[in-house]
């Protein structure tokens, strides 16, 4: 499976709920659960009106069927190329 990042124009999204929060992950959840094994959620953050989410997926596809199936929309969706952290400096 590849990494993507997937950003979401969702105004309002630093505020939501804990509610909120909730059942916006159980339909994301939900959806997922139609789509397995081909998409995975690992997290999102959420940031004023954005949020960026990390799935592994087998393609973009699956992800567009996730945000159609979910009614989460997608802004734009990015490939991983290579991860990076302090430890990247070691090798």
């Amino acid at each position: 499976m590849k990494k993507y990042v997937i950003e979401r124009d969702i105004p309002g999204a630093g505020a939501m709920t804990d509610a909120e929060a909730v059942a916006a992950a159980r339909n994301s959840n939900a959806a997922l659960a139609q789509l397995a094994p081909t998409v995975q959620w690992q997290h999102s953050h959420v940031a004023g009106d954005k949020i960026f989410c990390v799935y592994l997926a087998d393609d973009e596809e699956a992800i567009r069927k996730h945000s159609e199936i979910s009614g989460i929309p997608i802004t734009a969706i990015f490939q991983v190329d290579r991860l990076m952290d302090p430890a990247s400096a070691l090798t």
